[in-house]
């Protein structure tokens, strides 16, 4: 019998164990369509409101074919053209809500239903106000920028950061997702959030699916929509990321 593990509901919405549920699956059928069996998803044998029982992992150590097996999966995963950005039902990102919707137009999606609903949840008034004013006069652009530097719609893990990467004696696994579907890099950009993917899963990324040459700037554009959700949720200790995130989009702006 395989060995489980048991995940109790903490967050104070309902369906937020449903939701991940619905996000392991979805990842499983992406790497499975894509031909990966190196990365692996946790099975759910069972989830309601309260408990989300999936497969028990025994964490190890990376090692660098690990690493690599992580970084060619996850090219061949986001190499499968998708038929539209977003995603057909909202779901969470951490402790937070993420409204979702499908939409044809990757721009729109990320400055309306990333970036601006996590500015609307900034509970200071003046600096709401000042993000707001940033999205405002610079919305269209970015708009338009992130439409024509990126190529299609990607199965998005959504909310990958080191901490949602495991590993056993076999390889990979990919848990607590945030599924949507968005340019690939926002996938790429949180892994550089707080570091510890190292060098072997971006050369084999790069190798299977180079990134663009506007990664560098895409990146901290992304990465915005993470420190805005972890400075709602954690506070002022992420506000300095949210400004250099807001720089970034005063710079496309400006066309620099």
């Amino acid at each position: 019998m395989q060995e489980t593990f048991t995940k109790r509901n903490t967050t104070g919405y309902p369906d937020a164990l449903i939701c991940e549920a619905e996000g392991l699956a979805a990842l499983a059928d992406g790497l499975k369509a894509a031909g990966v069996s190196a990365v692996r998803v946790p099975r759910v044998f069972r989830v309601d409101e309260t408990a989300l029982e999936i497969t028990a992992i025994r964490a190890g150590r990376a090692s660098d074919q690990a690493l690599e097996e992580l970084g060619e999966g996850l090219a061949r995963l986001h190499r499968q053209v998708g038929a539209a950005y977003g995603w057909g039902r909202d779901n969470y990102i951490g402790l937070a809500p993420q409204p979702n919707r499908w939409c044809d137009n990757w721009g729109e999606f990320f400055v309306k239903d990333r970036l601006g609903y996590q500015v609307s949840r900034i509970t200071d008034a003046g600096q709401r106000e000042r993000f707001e004013q940033v999205l405002a006069r610079q919305g269209d652009t970015l708009i338009h920028w992130l439409n024509r530097v990126c190529d299609h719609p990607s199965q998005l893990h959504g909310d990958l950061w080191n901490g949602n990467v495991m590993f056993d004696a076999s390889g990979p696994w990919l848990i607590d997702p945030a599924v949507y579907c968005g340019d690939r890099e926002a996938d790429l950009a949180m892994t550089e959030m707080f570091g510890g993917f190292g060098a072997a899963f971006y050369r084999a990324y790069d190798r299977a699916y180079p990134r663009t040459p506007e990664y560098s700037v895409k990146r901290q554009v992304y990465n915005l929509y993470h420190y805005l959700n972890h400075y709602n949720l954690f506070g002022g200790g992420y506000l300095a990321g949210c400004q250099e995130g807001f720089a970034t989009i005063e710079a496309i702006g400006q066309g620099r």
